[in-house]
């Protein structure tokens, strides 16, 4: 019995891999870049994989019961997340599961009845949410979470109109390194871009508002919406934790006539947050001329390096750092 790494694996091992999680009921996940196996000539006894700072595809074989497999894998992928410098770590599993991670130094963050989500610090949520600050506010007080690839004037408007039904609102935006804009950078924008509105505060979001690039949809099963899933567990996130430690009763979208995706999110959070307590206000999205402001359009424009047509779609602190900047590629 040996260890096998893989960074990740291909060939005839990634073979073996992909058959081995579908007998266990998994899918492999193609964010993957590290994998460790527990292995007996060629077959896997136990495996487990990181995405970054997530693990990911962690599975034992049936025939191996009452062997501690699972405590080793996951001290393997510990190790190799450490040596990349990764110290905060992260997984999804199935809520009956939960147990057995708890048992090697997970703690719960949410839970839905598909998905649990757990992190390796005790009270990391709870020590992410005090770094936001204290607020004494008790008034009506809202939130407004994006993206923002980039900070456009639709963003602006939807932030601007949802400050004048608060005494304070806190306005996230997301942490996740998937967009064209590195996250530091579009945090700054929207703080540069709202500077003139007093009850509006700018905080990122760390990993706990969830992204798609860590969203495990390996072991749901194939027939599942797994876009539904990752709302509600987003939602439950945020309603559970974020609007309780700030005191947020209230929650303030664009209207959405571009992406099903985010159309679909908005339809559940509808549905969702007033049942937790947090009304839901969508807005309708500025438009110029007859179309809507879109951050895709915005990058396209970019570009194309077409600033006549960027000026109206984007504040000046926006435009100046889109001209001093090239777009990444992704």
């Amino acid at each position: 019995m040996n260890f096998e790494y893989g960074t990740p694996f291909v060939g005839r091992k990634l073979s073996l891999l992909q058959t081995f999680l579908e007998r266990m009921g998994l899918r492999y996940d193609t964010s993957i870049n590290f994998t460790v196996n527990l292995a007996e000539g060629e077959e896997i006894l136990a495996t487990g994989s990181l995405s970054a700072n997530v693990l990911k595809c962690i599975a034992v074989s049936s025939n191996c019961p009452g062997q501690d497999f699972l405590a080793k894998v996951v001290t393997e992928l510990q190790k190799e997340a450490f040596r990349q410098g990764r110290y905060h770590l992260f997984l999804y599993t199935k809520p009956q599961n939960g147990i057995y991670f708890s048992q090697m130094g997970f703690y719960p963050i949410a839970q839905i009845p598909d998905v649990m989500m757990m992190e390796n610090s005790r009270n990391g949520l709870y020590h992410f949410l005090q770094t936001l600050g204290n607020y004494d506010c008790m008034g009506n007080i809202g939130a407004v979470v994006a993206n923002c690839n980039p900070f456009t004037n639709g963003h602006r408007y939807l932030i601007a109109s949802a400050a004048k039904q608060c005494d304070l609102l806190h306005v996230f935006v997301l942490s996740e390194e998937q967009s064209q804009i590195p996250a530091d950078d579009r945090l700054q924008l929207v703080r540069l871009g709202t500077q003139e509105f007093p009850n509006v505060v700018v905080h990122p979001t760390s990993d706990y508002l969830i992204s798609r690039a860590t969203f495990p949809e390996y072991f749901l099963p194939k027939d599942a919406n797994t876009n539904q899933i990752h709302c509600l567990l987003d939602l439950e996130i945020f309603a559970s934790r974020f609007a309780p430690a700030l005191g947020i009763t209230r929650r303030f979208v664009g209207t959405e006539p571009f992406s099903a995706v985010t159309a679909l999110y908005h339809r559940i959070m509808k549905s969702y947050l007033p049942s937790r307590g947090i009304t839901v206000t969508e807005i309708p999205r500025l438009q110029i001329g007859a179309t809507p402001i879109s951050a895709t359009n915005v990058r396209k424009l970019w570009l194309d390096e077409d600033w006549e047509s960027l000026e109206p779609l984007v504040p000046p602190t926006t435009m100046t750092y889109l001209k001093t900047h090239k777009p990444a590629q992704r």
